[in-house]
């Protein structure tokens, strides 16, 4: 499991030490927004909480950014405001980028994320 780096943060702690939800690996194209810029990256694993997004220049810590991108197997963009809650430095073979907590998602999007995480964690039909 990786580690990340996160200011204000006195204990290292895993990944999955401070997430809520358990994530699933998911590659994505994700554009999202901030207050003055705009970026097209790509996801690195998802769940019904947030996501990580692979970047060389994550935001701050506490920047909402605005997201849209296609899960696979649908149609329809999700849409939602999120906000940068961890960092990534990308240091050895850690991945560099941030974890971003949906804060305004529909609960129709929500129940899609849930299913395409819980077809992941078991290796079944993602549509």
């Amino acid at each position: 499991m990786s580690r990340v780096t996160v200011e204000n943060d006195r204990v290292n702690k895993t990944d999955s030490e401070r997430r809520r939800n358990e994530r699933a690996d998911l590659v994505v194209r994700i554009d999202y927004s901030t207050v003055d810029e705009m970026f097209s990256e790509f996801t690195r694993d998802i769940n019904e909480g947030g996501v990580f997004i692979e970047t060389e220049k994550p935001q701050a810590l506490g920047t909402e950014v605005k997201m849209h991108f296609n899960l696979p197997g649908g149609h329809e963009r999700i849409e939602t405001v999120g906000r940068v809650v961890r960092i990534s430095a990308g240091e050895g073979s850690v991945v560099p980028g941030m974890g971003i907590e949906f804060e305004e998602l529909a609960e129709g999007d929500r129940l899609k994320i849930d299913r395409i995480v819980r077809a992941l964690r078991l290796g079944g039909p993602l549509n």
